[in-house]
């Protein structure tokens, strides 16, 4: 049997713009990829209504205790598990918070696993595991709109009871599936060679995930003004920059920073409410923790 013709989705289609490519010199191949990845600012740009719907959507949940879960296949899951990885280091949250599935399970990260993506119960043991809540978001993403696996999964999740919100992002204008609450069209157009949405579509899905995740977590509090007061310093790059925003926001000397941090256990939040309501440490924590977390608010109570 011969698979589905794909040649009507978007990034599957030739772009005019990119023809001969292997006649093209490195400086020419240069600047036509440069030109292209315009597209990338631009669809997300154009997205930011619908991005801005979802997040608002599943804000409640996750504030509540929810959490956020991409899965995918290829590149798209990589992006999901990439953009997962990245929160427990520069939010201090536990890894369970913001969840990366991939099609073919972690070995799929280094090694391509493609088939998988056929499978339309390939997610289910995984999905079934986490014991989603309403309070849950799952995305999943497929650049053109239409890998099985994420289809799939996607249905999956609103036959449970209590079904978790679910999104799609995709870089092709698809119908929106009935089991999608929110469809996130991303309108990057044809690659630059056909059919690699690991260039255009990858770009502007990591940019989405950036969006949807760091937009939560500046809701949740793990953000103070514009610094990561909740950073993991887990190595001298991290231990430096935690220094610096206690510096930042305490006015000390940079020995002093340090000094304050250690007092403190590494915690930046704690260090900085130590400073201000000149509590201990003990006392501080009390202080966030009777706030959410948040250290606007703990920096202000009595």
């Amino acid at each position: 049997m011969l698979p589905p013709n794909r040649a009507h989705i978007d990034t599957e289609k030739r772009n005019p713009r990119t023809r001969n490519l292997h006649t093209r010199t490195v400086a020419e191949l240069v600047e036509i990829i440069a030109a292209e990845d315009r597209d990338v600012v631009a669809a997300v740009k154009r997205a930011g209504p619908r991005l801005t719907r979802f997040i608002e959507a599943a804000e409640p949940g996750f504030l509540a205790g929810g959490r956020l879960i991409y899965l995918g296949a290829g590149t798209s899951g990589r992006l999901g598990v990439l953009d997962a990885s990245e929160a427990p280091p520069t939010f201090h949250v536990p890894p369970t918070r913001i969840v990366g599935i991939i099609a073919g399970g972690d070995g799929a990260l280094r090694k391509s696993s493609e088939g998988a993506e056929d499978d339309p119960a390939g997610a289910h043991e995984a999905l079934a595991a986490l014991k989603l809540t309403a309070h849950d978001s799952v995305i999943g993403i497929a650049a053109g709109g239409t890998t099985t696996y994420v289809l799939g999964a996607i249905d999956y999740c609103k036959s449970i009871p209590n079904p978790p919100l679910t999104a799609l992002i995709t870089c092709s204008v698809i119908d929106k599936p009935e089991s999608v609450d929110h469809l996130l069209t991303l309108k990057t157009g044809p690659e630059v060679i056909t059919g690699s949405t690991r260039m255009k579509a990858g770009s502007a899905t990591k940019m989405a995930l950036n969006i949807i995740s760091t937009t939560l977590m500046i809701r949740l509090g793990k953000v103070f003004d514009n610094l990561m007061v909740d950073v993991k310093a887990t190595n001298e790059k991290l231990r430096d920059r935690a220094a610096r925003i206690v510096q930042q926001l305490t006015s000390l000397a940079r020995e002093d920073a340090f000094e304050l941090l250690d007092r403190c256990d590494g915690e930046v939040k704690t260090a900085v409410v130590v400073h201000h309501k000149e509590v201990e440490p003990d006392r501080a924590r009390e202080l966030l923790a009777g706030h959410q977390g948040r250290l606007d608010a703990a920096m202000s109570a009595p």
